[in-house]
């Protein structure tokens, strides 16, 4: 049986910078190629440049990389012309990117985006097109289907745009599908559920994969292969199984090891005699939505409550909408909630009754790129709040407050001169963070902090935040939807569905005896330790 896509030296070189260098695979019917590496390693760049989608201006792309679909001739990607390359992309090769909030067009409806590759590739008629784009959303699993049909994008949760993206990725069954980081964002649930419909999609399709990712849970559960990358080289190219027991090279090792694993760290000791800082009480959210069936209410967060004691993390977990970063949002102001309270320390949140209030509560995004200004230096990016509260109000220079606060957060003062362009994932998130701690608050709402970062980069940054709250005796609202993670960092856990609280209980406690099916449930889901291959 030929591979489905075979790349013989692939290189790809920028300026005079080789980011890619020498790269060799193949990829056969129904298997999986996971090709993990941090940021920077080259995953993006080589799959790019090996399905003739790099646009990068200056880059030179040298070597061989040959697509063979069954019942087709062989196409050299490498150098072909654009209108032979229109013609494979989105019908013999399919495309799930890390965030479908951006590969989505927000102004087209779902049927619109589905049926616009089955028209150009198939030569459908529209109702033809339309039959085949619901038959698509069923076989993905998104509920309702025939009515989200004419939805927008902003109208589906982070789990369910994905699923539509790998919707209009299959729409052509194309011989090849590459899913780079489709994952990452999202909930265990929804993450063990996609890669079981690849899964599915591949024997029912033979549809070959290259998987891209940072998550070696994730890659064990998927791939037959495993590339790894460091700095556009390949290390090594083996089995998964091989691979994951017996690591051959030292940053193989390192990220195997750096990886967040349940049960591998205790969780911190819970204690009911400290301070409460936070407390919330019968929390209420609700959101007008406007669909084509019309117009209807999501009860986002109904009637929750909790209490963070002074020095300790309450992490919250959950679904895909189940209102977690909807809590943070009231939290900091940016949503008005339809009822219930909030206080800090006795001081009322949800009505904002003191300026100074705004000082003690800090909020790290999930996306430092994003969350940072492009166009200001991250000196300057730390210092608006300062500037803003007209700090420090001992008459220090500012700069000497944003030296002390990059010193804090282990980045040379230098780097106050940098562009977040500048910068790698973890450095950026050190920025975010120094920049939440610019005024000293008393608690900091960390949503997904960590997501979107390599495991090793993950762990040096959750080091940093454990090592920030014990100097600083800080006060952390922990958003994530890796447990492991999860378990690390938090002294209570707050489980969310659909808005309300599912459980709540000391995260010692719940790990090893959760009490709700719905706990057991999202336990359950995180990929195992062992591939898949090693035990079935």
């Amino acid at each position: 049986m030929s591979p489905v896509l075979s790349v013989e030296n692939l290189r790809v070189a920028i300026g005079s910078r080789e980011i890619v260098q020498g790269l060799s695979f193949a990829v056969e019917p129904e298997a999986t190629l996971g090709i993990v590496g941090e940021s920077g390693s080259g995953k993006s760049m080589t799959v790019l440049a090996a399905t003739g989608l790099l646009d990068a201006p200056g880059a030179r792309v040298t070597g061989s990389s040959v697509l063979t679909p069954e019942g087709a001739g062989p196409l050299e990607l490498v150098g072909a012309r654009r209108s032979a390359l229109r013609r494979v992309h989105g019908d013999k090769i399919g495309f799930v990117f890390q965030d479908p909030t951006t590969s989505l067009n927000p102004l087209l409806t779902l049927e619109r985006q589905i049926t616009e590759s089955l028209e150009a590739h198939r030569s459908l008629t529209r109702r033809a097109a339309a039959s085949r784009a619901l038959e698509l959303l069923e076989a993905v699993g998104l509920p309702e289907p025939e009515q989200r049909l004419q939805s927008y994008p902003h109208q589906l949760s982070g789990g369910q745009r994905q699923r539509v993206m790998i919707a209009i990725a299959l729409a052509c069954d194309p011989a090849l599908l590459v899913a780079d980081e489709p994952t990452t964002a999202l909930d265990v649930t929804t993450q063990a559920q996609i890669i079981e419909l690849v899964r599915t999609l591949q024997r029912e399709r033979g549809t070959a994969v290259v998987w891209i990712s940072h998550d070696l849970g994730v890659i064990g559960q998927v791939a037959d292969d495993v590339l790894v990358l460091q700095e556009g080289r390949p290390l090594e190219h083996r089995g998964v199984v091989e691979l994951m027991d017996e690591p051959r090279h030292p940053y193989t090792r390192e990220l195997l090891a750096a990886r967040p694993r349940l049960g591998a760290s205790t969780p911190p000791a819970a204690t009911d005699d400290g301070e409460v800082l936070l407390s919330v009480r019968d929390l209420d959210v609700r959101f007008s939505v406007t669909s084509a069936a019309g117009r209807s209410i999501v009860h986002a967060v109904d009637g929750v409550s909790f209490d963070v004691r002074r020095g300790q993390t309450l992490g919250i977990v959950g679904e895909s909408g189940s209102g977690k970063s909807t809590i943070a949002n009231v939290l900091t102001g940016l949503v008005r909630p339809h009822g219930g309270s909030a206080e800090l320390a006795g001081e009322d949140v949800l009505h904002r009754a003191s300026h100074d209030l705004r000082r003690r509560i800090a909020m790290v995004f999930q996306d430092p790129f994003s969350s940072l200004d492009p166009r200001m230096r991250a000196g300057e990016s730390i210092a608006e709040p300062l500037r803003v509260h007209r700090l420090p109000s001992d008459g220090r220079p500012r700069d000497e407050r944003v030296a002390e606060l990059l010193e804090l957060v282990d980045l040379p003062a230098a780097f106050a001169q940098r562009y977040p362009h500048e910068l790698s994932g973890g450095q950026r998130q050190r920025v975010s963070i120094a920049r939440a701690l610019a005024l000293e608050p008393e608690l900091v709402i960390l949503d997904e902090s960590t997501a979107s970062l390599d495991v090793s980069i993950q762990a040096r940054v959750l080091d940093l935040l454990r090592r920030l709250q014990s100097e600083l005796s800080l006060t952390f609202v922990f958003i994530a939807h890796d447990l492991a993670i999860v378990q690390q960092m938090s002294h209570d856990v707050l489980v969310m569905q659909r808005g309300q609280t599912a459980e709540h209980a000391a995260a010692a406690d719940l790990f090893a005896d959760p009490q709700q099916d719905y706990t057991r449930r999202l336990l359950a889901a995180i990929p195992p330790d062992r591939p898949r291959r090693a035990v079935g």
